[in-house]
C-alpha cells in the first residue's frame, strides 16, 4: 500500500485533485493496488486554518509519506501580507524542507491538441522535451537579499548563487534522464555575462565526461526562448537554473497548448517527491467546475513513475488521457469546434472510465 500525502490548496486546487483522485481510485482498481490518502492544508487554507502558509505538522506528515500530491497555491485575499508570510511560501519552503532538488516538467503534444497552441502545426508536430530544473537554490533562495532606502533613493538586492555541488547534482539528474530518453542534453545559462552561469557551464561539461554517449549542447538563455518557439523539437533535455527553468518551463507550455496541460514532479534523494500540476490556483474560476485537471492527472502519473516506480500504470494515465481527448472531451481551455465541452470532475471520470478500455490494463 502506497501512502500520498495530498494537498488540495487554494483556488482550483481542491477540483482539480478530486478528479485526479478519481483516476487514481481507477488504477487502484485496474491493478488490485491500495492508496492511503492523508489530507492536509497549505497556501491560503492553511494560513485560514493554522495562521501560517505551511507549518511543522505538514511537513512531517509528507515526509513520513511515499509521495505527495498538490494542487495549487495562491490566494488574492493574502496579497498584501509581507513575501514570507503570502500562500505562495508554502511551496518553496515545502521543495526546501524536503530537500527536492530537480524540478522535472515534461512537455509533450497530444496530437488530438495540435490546433490547440498558437504555435504552426509543423513547429509543434511531436514535441516531447524534458525541462530539467534546479530548484532549491539559485537567485530564489540566495542570500543576501534586502531592500535598502538611503535617502530618496531606493535600492532593491537579490542574490544569484550556485555551489559547484548544486550544479553537479542537478546535472548528473539530466543526463540520466537523458540516456533513457533521445540522449541529448542542452544546457541553459547566460555565461556571457553571469559568473555563476560560467560555474554552472564549467560544472555540467565535467559531468558530461562520465557520460560520452550523451550529446551536449550549451545555450544562452535568450536563444533558448527564441528557439523554443521557433523550433522545439530539437530539444530533448534542457537542463537549467531555478530562475531560467522556472520561465522556460511555463514556455513551453505554450507548445501543450494549455498550461492546464502541464505537469511536474520534484524529486530530491531518498525523500518523498512533491507532484503538482504547474500552473497556478486560477482564482477566477475558482468552484466553477470549469478547470482542466489534465496537468494534475498527468502530475499523478509522474508520481507513479518516478514516485511509486510503477511505471505500467503511469503509462496506463497517459494512454487514457489520449484516449479521452480523441473521444472528443474537452474543458473550456483548450474546447475547440465539435468538440464536447465538459467539467473539471467530469474529465476526471471520463479518463477514469477509460483506464478499463486499455488493452493490457483491463
Amino acid at each position: 500500500m502506497a501512502k500520498i500525502a495530498i494537498l488540495p490548496g487554494d483556488g482550483i486546487g481542491p477540483e482539480i485533485i478530486r478528479a485526479t483522485i478519481d483516476v487514481l481510485e481507477g488504477i487502484a482498481t485496474q491493478f488490485n493496488h491500495k492508496f492511503e490518502y492523508i489530507y492536509d492544508d497549505v497556501g491560503g487554507a492553511a494560513i485560514k486554518k493554522y495562521g501560517s502558509p505551511l507549518i511543522k505538522k505538514t511537513i512531517d506528515l509528507c515526509r513520513s509519506c511515499d509521495a505527495v500530491l498538490l494542487g495549487a497555491v495562491g490566494d488574492p485575499a493574502y496579497d498584501t501580507l509581507p513575501a514570507e508570510q503570502r500562500p505562495e511560501k508554502a511551496i518553496l519552503q515545502l521543495r526546501k524542507s524536503l530537500g527536492l532538488f530537480a524540478n522535472l516538467r515534461p512537455a509533450c503534444l497530444f496530437n488530438t491538441l495540435i490546433d490547440s497552441s498558437p504555435l504552426k502545426r509543423e513547429t509543434i508536430a511531436d514535441i516531447d522535451l524534458m525541462v530539467v530544473r534546479e530548484l532549491t537554490s539559485g537567485i530564489y533562495f540566495g542570500e543576501p537579499r534586502q531592500r535598502i532606502a538611503a535617502g530618496v533613493e531606493i535600492k532593491a538586492l537579490d542574490t544569484m548563487i550556485y555551489t559547484n555541488w548544486e550544479i553537479e547534482r542537478i546535472a548528473r539528474t539530466a543526463f540520466e534522464l537523458a540516456q533513457k530518453r533521445h540522449k541529448k542534453v542542452t544546457s541553459v545559462d547566460k555565461a556571457n555575462v553571469l559568473e555563476s552561469s560560467r560555474l554552472w557551464r564549467e560544472m555540467v561539461n565535467k559531468v558530461a565526461k562520465d557520460y560520452p554517449e550523451i550529446e551536449l549542447q550549451h545555450m544562452y538563455v535568450d536563444n533558448t526562448a527564441m528557439q523554443l518557439i521557433k523550433n522545439p523539437r530539437q530539444f530533448d533535455v534542457l537542463l537549467t537554473g531555478n530562475m531560467f527553468g522556472d520561465i522556460l518551463s511555463d514556455e513551453a507550455a505554450m507548445l501543450t497548448g494549455s498550461l492546464g496541460m502541464l505537469a511536474s514532479a520534484s524529486l530530491g534523494s531518498n525523500t518523498p517527491g512533491l507532484f503538482e500540476p504547474a500552473h497556478g490556483s486560477a482564482p477566477d474560476i475558482a468552484g466553477k467546475n470549469t478547470a482542466n485537471p489534465i496537468a494534475t492527472i498527468m502530475s499523478a502519473s509522474l508520481m507513479l513513475d518516478y514516485g511509486l516506480h510503477m511505471k505500467p500504470e503511469a503509462a496506463a494515465i497517459r494512454q487514457a488521457v489520449e484516449m479521452t481527448l480523441q473521444q472528443g472531451y474537452r474543458t473550456q481551455d483548450i474546447f475547440s469546434k465539435e468538440m464536447t465541452c465538459i467539467g473539471t470532475i467530469e474529465m476526471g471520470q471520463r479518463v477514469k472510465e477509460n483506464l478499463s478500455n486499455i488493452p493490457h490494463v483491463s
